[in-house]
């Protein structure tokens, strides 16, 4: 595991709990970041050894990509007016990839990313798939070669620099980001959901694992804040009894690692640490799908989507991409170069409801595009 991700519904400890796992992973003796959208309550972190403490800025992270692109428009358009990088207002989704940016630039053995609310960790994990597929759409790869090309004739000055040169510019800025991605395996990052033991946390996290299942990533551990309730009279009994049953719930959803809840928040690194008295796990992500062969010269891919319900997802095919869409939530998935050869047949959801939920697509030869002698030779040993 190199990155560490906690999410869950506003109010619900998310921040104080991922403070909390990387005190403990750096007195553990592992170099770790600790990276957030905001600066944490407790004091001292800074100081805290092998720990080192982010914040996203997302106006600092516009500034910066301002003022490197503002040269190269400037050229383009000497007349226009340009504001200087301190008058940039950020466009929604700035603090996205402002985190994700910090993100890339992380060195360490473990970076532990407080992401906020299951939204914004959706869009976090959701951020370089979209920047890919946008990034491919507006400058696909024959493109970007030519103007690999182009920049070196500007360069030489055998060719005028021109609108199209700015928007190249871009591209090496992009692809840096996504090269240096550390969601880009998910098998070395792991998630753990922070929820109350309240009857409608188990509904939202079996949500929110559907939606990190999209993005191939899947829930290791739910951590819940629970209150003692020694008393005998009828508002702690009945407090307790809503309580167990939430946490039964949510055990449904990963193993649940209860975090005994104080009477005040906690103040340094010491508090922090004593928060998680037991080793959480380091599950990771789902392995990256590949095609089963089938009967009959057919193949198969299976799309983990935990907790998924009939009527809740959504299959289209895109030239060389299959596009997913669960609960209001879109990803495009590349196909290896198997299946793009390949017709779509259909698709079905087995064992809905479950953790063990998947989208089974099926596919078979497409004879346009699928060699003639090897289409017969596939037939033959079907």
């Amino acid at each position: 595991m190199r990155t560490l991700l906690l999410t869950g519904p506003g109010g619900a400890g998310t921040s104080t709990l991922a403070a909390a796992a990387a005190v403990r992973a750096a007195r553990a003796g592992r170099r770790t970041v600790l990276l957030s959208r905001r600066a944490p309550a407790a004091s001292g972190l800074g100081a805290e050894p092998g720990l080192t403490v982010r914040t996203a800025d997302p106006q600092a992270a516009v500034e910066g990509l301002w003022a490197g692109a503002a040269e190269g428009i400037g050229a383009v358009l000497p007349h226009a007016s340009l504001p200087p990088a301190s008058s940039v207002v950020p466009l929604p989704g700035a603090g996205d990839i402002a985190l994700f940016a910090e993100l890339a630039q992380a060195e360490a053995d473990l970076v532990v990313v407080d992401a906020g609310p299951v939204d914004s960790a959706s869009a976090l994990v959701g951020l370089p798939a979209v920047l890919r597929w946008w990034l491919d759409q507006l400058m696909p790869p024959g493109v970007r070669a030519l103007g690999a090309v182009r920049t070196a004739a500007v360069a030489s000055g055998a060719v005028r620099r021109g609108p199209v040169d700015a928007a190249l510019s871009a591209v090496p800025v992009v692809e840096r980001l996504l090269a240096a991605d550390r969601l880009a395996d998910p098998t070395g990052t792991a998630v753990h959901l922070v929820a109350p033991p309240r009857p409608s946390s188990a509904v939202a996290l079996r949500a929110a694992a559907t939606v990190l299942g999209l993005h191939g990533l899947r829930a290791g551990a739910v951590l819940t804040r629970v209150l003692p309730l020694p008393g005998e009279d009828e508002w702690s009994t009945r407090r307790a009894a809503e309580q167990d049953a939430a946490l039964a719930a949510l055990a449904e959803v990963a193993p649940v690692h209860r975090v005994p809840e104080a009477a005040t928040a906690p103040a340094d690194a010491d508090e922090l640490a004593g928060l998680l008295v037991d080793e959480l796990p380091g599950t990771t992500g789902f392995p990256a799908p590949g095609p089963e062969r089938q009967e009959a010269g057919s193949w198969q891919l299976a799309l983990p989507l935990p907790f998924a319900e009939h009527g809740t997802v959504t299959l289209t095919r895109w030239v060389d991409d299959l596009v997913l869409t669960v609960g209001g939530v879109r990803r495009s998935v590349r196909l290896d170069a198997l299946l793009r050869r390949c017709e779509v047949t259909g698709g079905r959801l087995a064992d809905p409801g479950t953790a063990d939920a998947r989208l089974e697509v099926g596919f078979r030869p497409d004879p346009t595009l699928w060699p003639a002698d090897l289409l017969g030779a596939e037939g033959r040993t079907s």
